[in-house]
């Protein structure tokens, strides 16, 4: 059974970081590719990071551009998202999802993040 699990969220002030992670299990989580996904409240989900199978290749959304950094440890099967200078609008449910060629297959249950002063 394919199993995906965030941990990490939680409050924290605007300027201030969490370190996400997901530990994957079920799957050989090295031959996958990985992104993180979040919904903010009231809106859709929102793409936020992609990482490739062996961490060769990574992408962003501009609107974490530069602050966020997304990794894995294939040994460890889990993936990690490195969130710094998080602002309000950052608020959400960010989720880890397994990408199956163009589509995203698996979902993890969501770790809150809230950022409020």
């Amino acid at each position: 059974e394919v199993q995906l699990v965030e941990s990490g969220g939680g409050l924290v002030q605007p300027g201030g970081s969490l370190r996400l992670s997901c530990t994957a299990s079920g799957f050989t989580f090295s031959n996958y590719a990985m992104s993180w996904v979040r919904q903010a409240p009231g809106k859709g989900p929102e793409w936020v990071s992609y990482i490739s199978v062996g961490a060769d290749r990574t992408r962003y959304a501009d609107s974490v551009k530069g602050r966020f950094t997304i990794s894995r440890d294939n040994a460890k099967n889990t993936l990690y998202l490195q969130m710094n200078s998080l602002n309000v609008e950052d608020t959400a449910v960010y989720y880890c999802v397994r990408k199956f060629y163009s589509d995203y297959d698996y979902w993890g249950q969501g770790t809150q993040v809230t950022v409020s002063p």
